[in-house]
């Protein structure tokens, strides 16, 4: 404990030095560079701050440009078909559809390096080249998963004109029809998900009221048949299955 406050002290003591010779030096906001063919550079410390400023839509992109949507949907409808309210818990469902977005999204990433973050690393390109490469992929992502009438449905909403190639498609059409494809295709999936348990509750709902148990709750007796059928048929393989190959892989 006292070798760990003393490794606390030395560095609180660094950062408030290093501080105070910054503000001694003086460190410029803001530095414009012009290159060779006319193009503009900004400084790191811009650049960082605009980095740290699209951080805050990082939540929003993993959830809206990503398989993210369509897979915690699934899996919060395949909870409600069991009839279990708390399990698996929210963090575990997430944590899933986190980890299974990553698996789907990695060839996508992988190229996302490849193309954009490694040249920019090794200062081939600008930060604005970098961007526009690494939309790229992710627009060849949603393309693939968005159905023509929902991309026909925001260009006429938006009043933009008739495009000759995907590539005119502006990202504030793009999205909006990408999420709407994958809320349509998440509850196509979960409505197959729902069929077989609700074809228990029912079978079970009318034996009870053949024997006379009105009083009783059907959920309370299908419930573990629900969970063993599931079980039997290795559920959670299936659906997860179902899901990355419904994304093409």
């Amino acid at each position: 404990m006292n070798r760990f406050i003393l490794y606390l002290s030395v560095v609180v003591l660094s950062v408030f030095s290093i501080s105070s010779q910054a503000a001694d030096v003086g460190i410029p906001a803001l530095t414009l560079t012009t290159g060779e063919n006319g193009e503009s550079n900004y400084s790191v410390t811009l650049q960082v701050l605009a980095l740290m400023t699209m951080l805050t839509f990082l939540p929003a992109m993993v959830m809206m440009m990503t398989s993210f949507a369509r897979i915690i949907i699934v899996f919060a409808i395949l909870r409600q078909a069991l009839g279990l309210q708390q399990t698996p818990s929210n963090q575990i469902m997430v944590g899933m559809a986190m980890f299974l977005t990553l698996f789907i999204m990695t060839p996508v990433l992988d190229k996302v390096y490849a193309e954009a973050v490694q040249p920019y690393v090794n200062e081939e390109m600008t930060v604005v080249e970098a961007f526009q490469q690494a939309s790229g992929p992710f627009r060849d992502f949603m393309m693939l998963q968005t159905r023509e009438s929902d991309l026909g449905l925001f260009m006429r909403i938006s009043g933009s004109e008739a495009v000759s190639s995907p590539e005119q498609i502006p990202f504030t059409v793009l999205v909006p029809a990408f999420v709407t494809s994958e809320l349509k295709t998440a509850f196509q999936i979960g409505f197959m998900l729902f069929i077989p348990f609700l074809v228990i509750d029912l079978v079970v709902a009318s034996v009870l009221m053949a024997m006379g148990m009105m009083m009783l709750s059907p959920v309370i007796i299908s419930l573990p048949f629900k969970i063993m059928l599931f079980v039997l048929v290795d559920g959670w393989a299936l659906v997860i299955g179902t899901l990355a190959a419904s994304f093409g892989i």
